[in-house]
């Protein structure tokens, strides 16, 4: 599995499944031109959207005959299982900011958890059947939207995953504000594993410990 990340909540998951071979998710795909955050060029097998705000739901930035994936539910594309678990994008039950779909993405026996905007500060025992333990954990810690620092690291604590990688945060040329990643690093206190992509397979995945990797976009 390869995974990369372009700002805000956009990453792309490549990941071997089954008999079909390669499969390409990219996950919150934004608008260039509002976001100020420059993408590459994307085609994917499958797009999945945690909530429609310009800056995660820019399907227009993606190329090809893709399955889209877009709220709450049980999903196969591919051979890759998603579920889509409801959640708000404020912690006063979405009356502030709306919705929030979490997405959990399973394949080469991984787990991934991309929980988009989040803005709650605790998860619900419900939403925790599908995120807690997740292998691979992508989380906003940038505030001001989403939770901030502190509240991420509450989450995480909830979730216990094997690998954390932030996103969400303050970023050269972004032109939503945000705060900035150090926050979190330090409220974490974990020593990052910087990497330009994350190549993963099964047996690499820590056993004991948690590991946070910041990914360069």
């Amino acid at each position: 599995m390869l995974i990369q990340w372009f700002g805000q909540a956009c990453f792309k998951v490549q990941t071997k499944s089954g008999p079909n071979g390669e499969v390409t998710v990219i996950f919150d795909p934004f608008d260039v031109s509002r976001v100020g955050l420059a993408l590459p060029k994307l085609t994917a097998d499958v797009v999945a959207v945690s909530h429609d705000h310009f800056d995660h739901n820019h399907l227009a930035a993606v190329s090809g005959d893709y399955f889209l994936v877009h709220g709450p539910g049980e999903y196969e594309a591919k051979q890759t299982f998603f579920y889509g678990i409801a959640g708000w994008h404020d912690n006063s039950g979405g009356s502030e900011r709306g919705s929030n779909t979490m997405y959990l993405l399973e394949s080469e026996g991984i787990s991934v958890a991309h929980l988009g905007d989040i803005g709650q500060t605790e998860l619900t025992s419900e939403q925790l059947e599908y995120l807690e333990g997740a292998d691979v954990l992508l989380i906003p810690v940038g505030g001001v939207y989403t939770v901030n620092a502190k509240q991420a690291h509450e989450l995480i604590n909830q979730i216990e995953p094997r690998i954390v990688i932030p996103m969400h945060y303050k970023l050269p040329g972004l032109k939503i504000e945000l705060e900035a990643l150090d926050k979190f690093v330090k409220e974490l206190g974990l020593a990052p594993q910087v990497e330009e992509k994350l190549r993963l397979t099964k047996k690499d995945l820590p056993q004991e410990e948690t590991k946070l990797v910041i990914l360069k976009p």
